[in-house]
């Protein structure tokens, strides 16, 4: 359900954290939104999900493929640089994107290598650690990344992720796969005729703080 009336992935990427990164007073006018999600199996019948959406809920697309990833790690690095990859195949190098994951080190990591390639010195402002066997996924990520004009990354439970049962049940719903594909850009915001809301780290505070 979104909240405050705004489209799920908008709501869900305002509302969660953002690890080593502060939300902006608006954080609401991002151009995309993407939700990633990987599940391991030992069977090696696991999976990938990913849905993207505009900042006006409209679908970009949502993809839910078999994965046989060696393990959870490299599972949710495999989403997230899929989910990336077909994003930079329709967004603008313009666009502003907030990335929804469920898992805290993938999230705290794009953001460090975010802030890190904003740094006149180039350097994260903690130490960037990626799990073994992610390093090729991680330098898709990190590539991608200076393809779009803004990017963080926000963690949620996995219960509320909208990509999760597209990556735990993929031959459920393999039929996402087949849906249009779609280049969709969202319409030019208008600041005047949108309530400006704060997010949680600032909603709560007091005036005297």
């Amino acid at each position: 359900m979104a909240a405050y009336g705004r489209p799920e992935l908008r709501a869900l990427f305002d509302d969660a954290a953002t690890p080593h990164i502060a939300h902006p007073p608006r954080t609401h006018h991002r151009d995309f939104y993407v939700a990633t999600d990987g599940s391991f199996r030992e069977s090696g019948a696991g999976g990938l999900g990913v849905v993207i959406e505009t900042r006006d809920g409209e679908t970009v697309t949502r993809l839910s493929v078999p994965d046989a990833a060696p393990d959870n790690n490299v599972a949710e690095y495999r989403a997230l640089h899929l989910g990336l990859d077909v994003l930079a195949a329709r967004a603008p190098p313009t666009a502003r994107v907030g990335v929804v994951v469920d898992h805290d080190d993938l999230a705290a990591n794009v953001n460090r290598a975010w802030l890190a390639s904003e740094a006149p010195d180039a350097r994260p402002p903690h130490p960037t650690t990626v799990p073994p066997g992610t390093h090729y996924h991680w330098r898709g990520i990190r590539a991608r990344l200076h393809g779009f004009e803004e990017l963080r990354a926000a963690r949620l439970d996995s219960r509320e992720n909208p990509a999760h049962p597209l990556a735990n049940d993929p031959g459920s719903y393999a039929h996402v796969n087949h849906e249009p594909q779609r280049c969709v850009l969202p319409a030019s915001p208008d600041s005047a005729g949108e309530e400006q809301i704060p997010p949680p780290s600032r909603a709560d505070r007091h005036s005297a703080d």
